[in-house]
């Protein structure tokens, strides 16, 4: 008895992020056991626990990387697995756990505010449970509408009960960014969209969901309420700015560099290469479905989705990467440092040294957290850095293309991207927290300033 009020002690003493960081490797343990059941296999065989682990990490870490087909390897069982993973791993588990509270109508304690905070990228817990509310009305009206969408196409394709489920699955996983689809063959098993690539209402429905879903909870709720873009608050400008400028930025890009490339946008028509370019800016904001082939791009291309991968999506969304905003912040410090001002400021308002610092940590831990990944990788299986480095940002970055290296990596380079999804979803800064933070102390003095040279 002791030793359980002890324990219970332990718990309530965790940080919210500490919770939330055990809970999705708890999550990812669980859904792993579950998918090396031999029910989840097709074959009716148990799954090698390794492929598993894999599926599951990607899965509740809404990334999309995999080392076996989703349609062609996993039951209808293993399929409902994943999908459930995927949403958990989208919403975070405590906003869905609060779902048995809203119908219980039971009080939700100050506890489980902030975790349902930390869970959703805030650092304030006022308002959380009518944020909450929004987030999961939101995300299932949103997730409704896309199955409806995509049903009209896959029903005629496929029949009624097999298309309607196609257009839930692929409905969620594009609106979570996890990239999952159930369009594999056993010749093709990695085929993604790829037959669909100048289909206007898949394209524009897929890439509606993943915007949507990337733009974080915390912009919903401001744009429901405020609906103008002046009366916006600051971080919700920043997001819908960056997020514009990064879309087309990798538009425009994919266009110059893929135009001609006969492999990838040189056969298509006019209108089908201006969809395809459209598409690939989409989803390489964390988003892992693909239409074009990711090994056929060229080294400009490469390095562009390189850099939007590793950019992401939004704060407090289903999306990973260092984040717009974080992208946005040291954009616009260095504007500010060329012109000589020793303040950072946008839309009117000055941005504070705690928001520079946490910008530069996560660009600082994401370059060499993938650039690591990526040189073990390469030391391991003796592949090309590039090809590497495509793996490991996309992992790190939660987006899930791939140039065709994950299926055939060792156990080793796969327990690498296991643990950068990981990193990419808990995120960088809330692993901080939990790990170098645990017994933290106001400081007792501080230090006279100094300069230094920098430059």
């Amino acid at each position: 008895m002791n030793r359980l009020h002890l324990h219970n002690r332990r718990m309530r003493r965790m940080r919210p992020t500490t919770v939330m960081a055990l809970g999705f490797l708890a999550i990812i343990l669980t859904g792993a056991v579950l998918l090396a059941l031999p029910v989840s296999a097709r074959s009716g065989e148990a799954t090698p626990f390794l492929d598993a682990l894999f599926t599951a990490t990607s899965a509740t870490c809404v990334t999309g990387l995999i080392r076996v087909g989703t349609a062609t390897h996993w039951s209808g069982f293993g399929q409902a697995v994943i999908l459930l993973l995927i949403q958990i791993g989208g919403l975070g588990f405590m906003t869905l756990a609060s779902i048995a509270s809203f119908l219980t109508h039971r009080t939700i304690t100050l506890r489980e505010r902030m975790v349902m905070s930390a869970g959703l990228n805030l650092t304030d817990n006022a308002g959380i449970v009518r944020l909450t509310r929004r987030v999961l009305y939101g995300t299932f009206a949103f997730e409704a509408a896309g199955a409806v969408i995509l049903s009209c196409r896959f029903i005629p394709q496929f029949g009624f009960f097999k298309g309607f489920l196609m257009g839930v699955f692929h409905s969620v996983s594009a609106f979570c960014n996890a990239g999952f689809d159930l369009l594999g063959t056993p010749d093709a098993p990695f085929l993604s969209l790829v037959d669909y690539v100048g289909d206007p209402l898949v394209n524009l429905t897929i890439m509606a969901l993943i915007v949507i879903g990337g733009l974080g909870f915390f912009v919903w709720g401001d744009i429901w309420d405020k609906r103008s873009f002046r009366h916006f608050r600051l971080h919700t400008k920043l997001v819908l700015v960056t997020t514009a400028a990064l879309l087309l930025l990798g538009f425009g890009l994919t266009l110059l560099f893929e135009w001609n490339n006969p492999r990838t946008l040189g056969a298509l028509s006019g209108p089908e290469k201006v969809l395809a370019a459209a598409f690939q800016s989409v989803t390489l904001r964390t988003a892992g479905y693909n239409t074009i082939d990711q090994a056929a791009l060229s080294g400009p291309a490469q390095a562009v989705s390189c850099l939007l991968m590793l950019i992401g999506g939004s704060p407090g969304s289903t999306a990973g990467g260092i984040k717009t905003v974080a992208a946005a912040v040291l954009l616009l410090s260095t504007i500010s440092a060329l012109r000589g001002r020793i303040t950072v400021s946008a839309f009117g308002r000055t941005i504070t040294p705690r928001s520079i610092m946490n910008a530069v940590t996560m660009l600082i831990v994401g370059v060499v957290v993938s650039l690591s990944g990526a040189c073990a990788i390469a030391y391991i299986e003796g592949a090309p850095l590039h090809q590497c480095l495509f793996e490991a940002v996309s992992a790190f970055g939660t987006v899930g293309l791939t140039m065709g290296l994950t299926p055939a990596l060792h156990t080793p380079s796969c327990l690498i991207l296991i643990v950068l999804m990981y990193l990419g979803r808990v995120g960088v800064l809330t692993l901080g927290v939990t790990v170098l933070m645990r017994h933290r102390e106001p400081p007792k003095l501080q230090y006279p300033e100094g300069n230094v040279m920098v430059g």
